[in-house]
């Protein structure tokens, strides 16, 4: 397994496994930071690919005790197909993730309605050109990452990279590409920006 390492609590907001699996995960609107009693939500990407098809993973999270955790999106994805796990604190649903471009933050999948940020964004990734991960080319995704561009009237949480005076803001950035299982020989692509995209290059990560 590959991912990222919280060192607080010891989870993780990203991973990859040898079989192709990859988890991340989001809180959701209203939990952000840890609670007293509450398990840290790091160890679900982790659990998430302890197995070999995104599938049966997500078969497996969508039975978490919900209570356990402060309320989350995990996205759980293979190559064959990518699910959404959403839980509210009280309750976990799982919903596949369909074909083509999708987006989600802290609310919900593709939430134009309430979402200034997928509003503004999405149509903005669905026109950009695709990324060819195998030519090393992600330059339209890349200059997305790092727009402070938002929505008149939204603040800096609109943005795709955000920057606040009073300390939250974009951190670190990945892009990862999954390839076709029938492709021998072929490799998951994982670049990672260690700051705020524009500052600094994505570079490709070691998978061994």
């Amino acid at each position: 397994v590959i991912a990222g390492r919280d060192i607080e609590a010891g989870g993780t907001w990203m991973a990859l496994c040898d079989d192709g699996v990859a988890a991340a995960i989001l809180n959701r609107r209203g939990s952000l930071r840890p609670a007293a009693g509450k398990r840290s939500r790091g160890e679900l990407p982790r659990e998430a690919v302890d197995h070999a098809e995104a599938r049966v993973a997500a078969q497996a999270l969508a039975q978490i005790e919900p209570t356990s955790f402060r309320s989350f999106n995990l996205v759980v994805a293979d190559a064959r197909s990518a699910h959404w796990i959403r839980s509210d604190g009280e309750s976990v649903e799982k919903h596949p993730i369909p074909d083509g471009l999708s987006m989600i933050t802290a609310g919900e999948l593709n939430d134009i309605a309430t979402s200034e940020r997928v509003r503004h964004h999405l149509p903005r990734f669905r026109a950009a050109p695709v990324p060819d991960p195998g030519a090393d080319d992600w330059f339209g995704w890349e200059a997305l990452m790092a727009s402070e561009e938002r929505e008149a009237g939204a603040d800096s949480g609109g943005a795709m990279n955000i920057s606040t005076d009073y300390g939250f803001g974009t951190v670190s950035s990945s892009l990862l590409a999954l390839p076709d299982p029938t492709l021998a020989g072929v490799r998951p692509v994982w670049k990672f920006c260690p700051g705020r995209p524009g500052s600094q290059p994505y570079a490709a990560v070691d998978l061994g």
